[in-house]
């Protein structure tokens, strides 16, 4: 289905206004004849034949207009009009015709269709010939030299009413420019604003992201600098021998290399638009030893842990870093809320993904808040009012790394912290 717009309705509007008009004014015509019977100058026959083939003609052209396009272009009615115009004066007394009063309407029409140019020469020549109508209509009576004063007066007239269409076309030009500059104006202004407001939101979220990072970093160095204190104030007093200065010794190297992983990630928040994350760099990690390290740098004893890897001896490429924060926090948290009760790690590797579970027998989460306790400042329980970090980090690494953590009820009481990572197998040795 066609749908017109609004300029071509508009279009439809002045040319139906137009066939209106031109109905009216034979109507009108018509009536006058029957009138007053004198204007005919005894043609009355010869009138009322142009008179009905007029109508007609109005008739044929209303009827296309209402029905689809035009059957005639306009501005060859409007030149069809002018000629029936001047015969009608030619026929009814020339320099003394009434019908002369069609003439500026006819002009008009011209100076609309055409433009100014085509208005004032359209003038020009339906002066031209209502002075040879006057000419060749008037009666016997009259002097030739009225037959060319009414020629040249009514000439004169209608090429001033050509030029007042002109200037008001003109003016009517002026003011749609004027008014669609005025719009452009306002589009332009309207999406400078948009901009503005479009930089403003990326400048205070470009400022939140630098403030989480700083957030994230102090949050992440806090573990490992607690931990160093304690082995090294150990170390210091000699009040660890045998393997458990082994142990604290190799807690040590491994916290000072966590401490490196996560300096080289704050270099990164300087350079890559203030994310907290940090850069991917990955490495071959076994899941044993990983298990290892995340269960001491979460303060889990001996005692409290249960760690199990699938296959045994697994290893995988991955970045170690965000793996061992996402975990120490998880453990971290069970650890929190499980008293004196064990803390389970699962760690399992198959067909390129990894699955890690972390298992507490803690108070568990309140109904409805699985989703709300990774959000950022969020902290439940004995928490609550601290910064609330941990777990908004483990969700932005793990959105990171395109993986998936799950928060669920553990039959028996507490807690199952469930993701689930893609990670490739680490690549064969040559």
């Amino acid at each position: 289905m066609h749908i017109d717009g609004p300029a071509a309705v508009l279009r439809s509007v002045e040319e139906r206004t137009a066939v209106v008009i031109r109905l009216l004014v034979v109507c009108s015509v018509g009536l006058a004849l029957v009138v007053e019977p004198g204007l005919a100058r005894g043609r009355a026959p010869l009138l009322g034949a142009l008179v009905a083939a007029t109508l007609g003609y109005a008739l044929v052209l209303a009827m296309a207009e209402w029905r689809g396009p035009p059957l005639v272009p306009p501005r060859l009615a409007t030149s069809i009009d002018a000629a029936l115009a001047l015969l009608a004066c030619g026929l009814t007394g020339g320099a003394d015709s009434v019908m002369v009063a069609i003439l500026p309407l006819v002009v008009i029409a011209v100076a609309l269709r055409g433009g100014v140019v085509v208005g004032r020469l359209g003038a020009l020549g339906v002066g031209a010939g209502f002075t040879v109508a006057a000419l060749a209509g008037s009666d016997p009576q009259v002097p030739m030299a009225d037959r060319w004063a009414a020629g040249a007066w009514w000439t004169g007239y209608l090429v001033a009413a050509a030029v007042l269409v002109g200037v008001l076309l003109r003016m009517l030009e002026r003011q749609y420019e004027d008014a669609a500059e005025s719009r452009a104006r306002a589009r332009a202004e309207h999406e400078a604003f948009l901009e503005e407001r479009d930089l403003r939101s990326r400048l205070l979220a470009a400022q939140q992201a630098r403030l989480d990072g700083v957030r994230v970093v102090l949050h992440e160095f806090r573990t490992p600098v607690a931990s160093l204190t304690a082995l090294s104030a150990d170390l210091a007093a000699d009040r660890l021998s045998g393997p458990a200065r082994e142990t604290a010794t190799r807690l040590l190297a491994e916290h000072a290399l966590h401490l490196r992983d996560m300096l080289d990630g704050l270099a990164d928040v300087a350079v890559q638009e203030g994310s907290p994350l940090g850069r991917v760099r990955e490495r071959t990690v076994r899941l044993g030893e990983l298990a290892g390290a995340v269960l001491d740098a979460a303060g889990v004893t001996p005692e409290r842990r249960v760690a199990h890897v699938e296959p045994p001896g697994a290893a995988v490429r991955c970045d170690p870093q965000r793996l061992r924060r996402v975990l120490t926090n998880l453990v971290e948290n069970a650890a929190r809320h499980s008293g004196d009760a064990p803390v389970e790690l699962d760690l399992r590797h198959a067909d390129g993904r990894l699955v890690a579970e972390v298992r507490d027998r803690g108070p568990g989460l309140p109904r409805g808040q699985e989703g709300v306790v990774t959000a950022k400042g969020v902290a439940l329980g004995e928490r609550r009012g601290t910064a609330g970090l941990g777990l908004w980090i483990v969700e932005a690494l793990v959105a990171a790394m395109d993986g998936e953590l799950r928060f669920l009820p553990r039959d028996g009481g507490g807690l199952v912290a469930h993701l689930d990572l893609p990670i490739r197998p680490p690549a064969p040795e040559p």
